[in-house]
């Protein structure tokens, strides 16, 4: 019975999602071709479908930007012992919305920018343990604090139903 009353209000939870542009006039202002430029850190802990830890990794990000046209090159190291890449090519289309592929993106991830925040919404082909693969949908936020840290938090889905979530702190490199 409690499960099933989980799937009923699972629309009604998910209908109450931020949208970003009701971020439009919170600051700092939020313009990821600036703040995910250069060398970038990143901490981040990933969670199962239960919200206990299940791995926590390291990441640099080499980002670069041509105009509206970005790389970022990322190197994830796990707790596990296991590393992982992922580079990123992102192309905006005016001044609050872009998309973006990847090599393990199925298809076009599409963002928007207002204010402090980012949405990016994908599906990643997840890499499993044996070898094969299963999608996950992606809703990923992220927020510029004061201090200037990129705190980001990223709902993982499949078939609508939460099976995970990570959480990333980046930071600038210093000499940049």
């Amino acid at each position: 019975m409690k499960l099933l009353r989980t799937l009923l209000l699972l629309p009604l939870l998910t209908a109450c999602a931020p949208d970003v542009e009701s971020f439009k006039d919170v600051q700092p202002k939020l313009d990821i071709r600036e703040y995910l430029n250069g060398t970038l850190k990143a901490h981040g802990m990933i969670y199962d479908w239960r919200g206990r830890p299940s791995r926590h990794f390291t990441a640099t990000i080499k980002a670069s930007w041509e105009g509206n046209k970005g790389t970022l090159d990322e190197v994830f190291h796990f707790s596990d012992g296991t590393t992982d890449t992922r580079v990123w090519t992102l192309q905006f289309s005016d001044e609050h919305h872009f998309q973006g592929t990847a090599g393990d993106v199925k298809g076009i991830a599409k963002g928007s920018q207002y204010g402090n925040a980012v949405n990016f919404d994908y599906v990643l082909n997840h890499k499993q343990e044996d070898g094969s693969t299963i999608a996950l949908s992606v809703d990923d936020w992220m927020y510029l604090t004061a201090d200037n840290v990129l705190l980001n938090r990223s709902y993982l889905r499949k078939f609508g139903l939460p099976v995970g979530e990570v959480q990333i702190a980046f930071t600038k490199e210093s000499h940049e």
